[in-house]
């Protein structure tokens, strides 16, 4: 864990070195967080990386959603992703499940032109595939407010995996 202090007083290199992989394959947004410092709380640090992602415009914002891989895809991930897939069961599936989750996939990405977003920390894979089916049936422009949501819950999740409190 890193101290709040140390966080403050790194330089813009160390900074994105230590946080850049925060947002998947996005290190933009924590050099936007960053140039809020001093932070006053980790939860402060939270929500500058969250302010980044929302002021960031639509292009940016959908270029960040589709950085993320699919739910329970064997492909390779980060590092992050990987253990929070882990964390979920989701690379241990069932053939069935894995079917599942393969067919939920391709037929979101039909639909929104983005894959499927969702903090599996601390969830199961039950409770990843209830939402995933009932989020199907969004309208595109709820289901992008949704997947925002649902990166900065990511976000808070890694900070707090990081940075001390």
């Amino acid at each position: 864990m890193i101290s709040l202090d140390d966080v403050n007083a790194m330089s813009p290199s160390a900074f994105l070195e230590a946080f850049g992989d925060i947002a998947e394959h996005s290190p933009w947004v924590a050099r936007e967080a960053a140039a809020f410092r001093p932070f006053a709380a980790r939860t402060d640090m939270i929500r500058h990386f969250e302010k980044a992602l929302r002021a960031a415009n639509r292009d940016a914002q959908l270029a960040l959603i589709r950085a993320h891989p699919d739910l329970a895809n064997r492909a390779k991930l980060t590092a992050d992703s990987a253990m929070e897939q882990a964390g979920a069961g989701l690379t241990s599936l069932t053939p069935e499940e894995f079917a599942r989750f393969t067919a939920l996939n391709t037929a979101y990405r039909e639909r929104f032109g983005f894959p499927f977003i969702f903090a599996v920390k601390g969830a199961t894979k039950h409770m990843i595939l209830e939402s995933f089916e009932a989020r199907i049936g969004n309208s595109p422009d709820a289901e992008l407010e949704t997947a925002l949501a649902q990166i900065c819950r990511i976000f808070r999740f890694r900070l707090e995996d990081r940075v001390a409190p």
